[in-house]
Parts: C-alpha cells; sequence; structure tokens
C-alpha cells in the first residue's frame, strides 16, 4: 500500500479527483484525516499544508503533493515524480499603491509566510532584506504599519484589492509536485513508477 499524503482545501479536492479517473476513489472529510480507498492500493493522510513536506520527509508518508513554494521553505529534499496540471500560483511583492520607493541599497522591510523564499530572491539581487515571518493574513502587515512590502501568493488578486494593496512586481511561480521520500522511492520505485504513469495518462484533464 503507498501512503499519500495530501494537503488540505483546494488542491486536495483537484488531487482527489485526479485520482478517481485512475481507478483510485478516496473519501475524506475535513474531520477524517487518514482514509483508505476500496481497493486497498492507497491510504490518504490529510495534512496542514505546511506540515505535509514533514511527514514525507520523515516516512510517515511515501509521497506526497505539495507547492513548490512550500516544498522550499522546508529545506528538505525529495525525489520529484511529477508536476501536476494545477495550482500554479504568482509569488508577489504588494503593498500599499503609496508604499516608499525602493531606493538602492536600502533595506527592504517585508512581512511574508516565506521567509527562506524571500531572502533567497532579494539576496540574489543583492538586495538587503529585513523579513517578519507571518503564519496568518499577511496582508494586514501594511495595512497596520508592520512593513510596507509583503510577498504572498497571488492568485485572482481580490485579496489585495479588498486591503487596498497592489502588486509592485511578480518574484517567482509556484507549482504543484508530486514528491516521493527518497528512500521509500529507493525500495518501491517500480510500484512508485506504475502509479506515476497512471497519473500521467489521466491528468490532462485536470485544469485549474
Amino acid at each position: 500500500m503507498i501512503t499519500l499524503a495530501l494537503p488540505k482545501g483546494r488542491l486536495y479536492e483537484k488531487t482527489r479527483d485526479l485520482l478517481a479517473r485512475c481507478g483510485y476513489h478516496l473519501t475524506l472529510s475535513d474531520r477524517q484525516l487518514v482514509a483508505e480507498e476500496p481497493t486497498g492500493r492507497i491510504r490518504a493522510i490529510l495534512v496542514k499544508n505546511s506540515d505535509l513536506p514533514t511527514y514525507v520527509h520523515n516516512g510517515i508518508a511515501g509521497i506526497g503533493v505539495c507547492g513548490t513554494d512550500v516544498i522550499f521553505e522546508s529545506g528538505y529534499p525529495f525525489h520529484e515524480l511529477l508536476t501536476l496540471p494545477y495550482g500554479q500560483t504568482r509569488i508577489c511583492l504588494a503593498g500599499l499603491p503609496d508604499a516608499p520607493e525602493r531606493a538602492r541599497g536600502t533595506v527592504l522591510e517585508v512581512a511574508t509566510k516565506f521567509p527562506r523564499f524571500t531572502r533567497s530572491f532579494f539576496h540574489a539581487q543583492g538586495i538587503p532584506v529585513s523579513v517578519v515571518k507571518l503564519n496568518g493574513s499577511v496582508e494586514l502587515a501594511p495595512v497596520l504599519g508592520l512593513t510596507p512590502y509583503i510577498v504572498d501568493l497571488v492568485e485572482t488578486g481580490s485579496t489585495l484589492k479588498a486591503h487596498n494593496l497592489e502588486i509592485h512586481e511578480t518574484i517567482g511561480t509556484t507549482t504543484v509536485k508530486m514528491i516521493a521520500n527518497y528512500a521509500f522511492y529507493k525500495y518501491h520505485y517500480r510500484r512508485v513508477d506504475d502509479f506515476v504513469k497512471q497519473l500521467q495518462n489521466h491528468r490532462e484533464g485536470t485544469t485549474e
């Protein structure tokens, strides 16, 4: 049996639909966190998105589905199996329309859920950055004066508009990957590869 870690929310729903087209039918409610599909070939665990890499890294799940933003933040190495055709999102630097100009050599103050990515990106540009890590709604940071800028995922931009914020720069994109624990893949690669081929043959029908 393959244990598959799935993130709560929209990614779970999209992945569940893809699995169903491959003949794996999972039923997991928000309160049910572990389930096996009827054939007994897959067990799924439903976890918080930011915790998913930890479960796969520690071998609790052999395989997981996760955004590249969360994978990068975890710092863990994984065997990448597949890029899934949904969940691609922009990573943007945003702030109030009258946010202070980013003068060369000055420290950029940013609030974000993604401190590792933010530091890596701006340091690579030669821009000093001071990062405040938040776990909740980062849009409040500029509104309440914590930091003039945020780095966050942006899909439609409606949340930014609701807080009178605007995108100042798109600094990256995140995609959704199916990843594997290295040790699990080493010992079960034939079974995993067969599973991945099934998904590849059916993934074209899954879109945003």
